[in-house]
């Protein structure tokens, strides 16, 4: 896709989500997630008002985008059966961003950055990423699903390392103690000393996904898959019986 698309994202897997218009690197206009509000009660509202306060006809739009996972099971379905729906309608292309790719991106260029999302009962999402001075997003781990502790275990011999996500804002304890059994200083970034740092969460984490969108390879909407890293609750039940 050219960089001059006109790009709609969402995200609806984290609560640092929202909807944003994109196109050549500006953000034309964005909207967070309201706080304590369901997707399924805000997101086409929320995309409606952007739009509308653009002058943008949802018909202009190149290229949607979206959080394909992981994060919320119900967040997740609900942004990307609605990207799908917009995007075969209009016979767009569209394109599924992971979650953790746009929370490393966030925080910016770093050789290793530990990206967390919540998992529910003291668990997270997490992989490892490392971001270049041109925005690139590489992988050095697979994505998986642990308990935070564990993770942060499995990242400590690591004196250097950017950790970033809501995951990582639930777990700051954890962190703190275990940056300092380890030797090191737990900072908040911007701070230029050593050791690890703690990324802000993000505002909006659309802009992101919009701005990763560009570098990826497009799909039609049948071929837009959602990256869960775990099964759900249900699934796991029937499992276990």
């Amino acid at each position: 896709m050219h960089s001059a698309a006109l790009i709609l994202s969402i995200d609806t897997a984290t609560t640092c989500g929202g909807v944003c218009l994109f196109r050549g690197g500006v953000v034309l206009a964005s909207v967070p997630t309201a706080a304590q509000m369901s997707h399924s009660n805000t997101l086409l509202r929320d995309i409606n008002e952007m739009l509308k306060a653009t002058g943008v006809a949802v018909a202009d739009i190149d290229l949607f985008a979206v959080a394909r996972g992981p994060g919320s099971f119900t967040g997740l379905r609900i942004g990307i059966a609605t990207i799908k729906a917009l995007a075969a309608t209009l016979g767009r292309p569209c394109v599924g961003i992971s979650t953790l790719h746009a929370i490393a991106s966030a925080a910016g260029p770093s050789s290793a950055t530990a990206s967390l999302i919540p998992a529910g009962r003291g668990e997270l999402f997490s992989q490892l990423l490392s971001v270049s001075s041109a925005g690139d997003v590489s992988e050095i781990d697979d994505p998986v699903h642990q308990p935070a502790q564990k993770i942060i275990n499995k990242y400590s011999d690591k004196a250097e390392l950017i950790w970033a996500g809501p995951g990582a804002h639930a777990q700051q304890v954890l962190l703190g103690e275990a940056a300092r059994r380890a030797g090191y200083n737990l900072s908040a970034l911007p701070k230029d000393e050593q050791g690890w740092k703690l990324a802000p969460i993000p505002a909006n984490l659309s802009i992101e996904i919009a701005a990763l969108a560009i570098r990826q390879s497009e799909v039609n909407a049948a071929e837009l898959r959602a990256l869960y890293v775990r099964p759900s609750d249900p699934e796991l039940k029937n499992v276990s019986n």
